[in-house]
């Protein structure tokens, strides 16, 4: 098989707008785009498929919250390459799909899977890593922030269900925008600061890894147990602000 010149499969797995949607990550942008690129190209030349891809890395994000439960800073260097794998693998899964047109619902299922799982797998992972393998309030943290972040994000996904059930189109970009003024300026208030991104695995297990290189320092954990309450508290005070947000657009109208 004739190797694929980047340009050509970058306009195909790349189309006009993709690098911009809300649904791209800023890792995506910034660097991971650049390595799936590259990636996909050599998996053009095998025979496996979007749906085999999209399996490892429902398993390379479930690795990534397991990893925590290693101590020191060897369980949080393997939980970021983990999640870092998740990440690479769930661009190339798609762009291998979209250069061979090989869709299915599937293949959509399996990635929304991958993603509750790799999510709540770090909270989980978080607050075991915190808890020093005991059960303590720090435990708790951790599971509470994994019951917030599937909602999160089951909360997004029931959007799409309602809409399919009531026989509408898939939501826009701009429907995401509250119909009140008000509500709007404190969504783009609450995006500017960014705390909302500590709740995705990809940014919670940096910051876990940069705690680990406190704690290390510091000798003991405080820094993981600081950052295991923060992230639940945050993972709460999302979770009604996204539900009212929702209610507030026009993603159900």
């Amino acid at each position: 098989m004739t190797k694929v010149q980047l340009e050509e499969l970058r306009e195909v797995i790349h189309p006009a707008g993709k690098l911009e949607s809300r649904a791209e990550h800023w890792a995506g942008r910034l660097y991971m785009r650049s390595l799936s690129l590259r990636v996909t190209r050599l998996m053009l030349g095998t025979r496996v498929s979007p749906n085999q891809i999209t399996t490892v890395m429902v398993f390379a994000g479930v690795l990534s919250g397991v990893a925590l439960v290693v101590p020191g800073l060897g369980g949080a260097v393997l939980s970021v390459l983990f999640m870092q794998l998740y990440l690479l693998l769930d661009c190339v899964d798609g762009e291998v799909a979209r250069w061979r047109r090989q869709f299915s619902p599937l293949g959509v299922y399996l990635d929304r899977l991958g993603a509750y799982l790799a999510d709540a797998a770090v909270m989980v992972g978080m607050g075991i890593r915190a808890a020093e393998l005991g059960l303590n309030l720090y435990l708790v943290a951790g599971l509470a922030a994994a019951i917030g972040v599937l909602l999160l994000k089951s909360s997004s996904d029931l959007v799409h269900v309602a809409r399919s059930d009531s026989g509408m189109q898939k939501a826009t970009d701009q429907s995401v925008v509250p119909r009140s003024s008000g509500l709007a300026r404190v969504r783009r208030l609450t995006s500017a600061v960014g705390l909302h991104r500590l709740v995705n695995g990809i940014e919670c297990t940096i910051l876990l890894l940069v705690t680990a290189i406190v704690d290390l320092t510091l000798g003991d954990l405080t820094t993981t147990k600081i950052a295991t309450v923060t992230v639940m508290a945050i993972v709460w005070l999302l979770v009604p602000a996204h539900i009212v947000s929702i209610v507030a657009s026009s993603r159900l109208k």
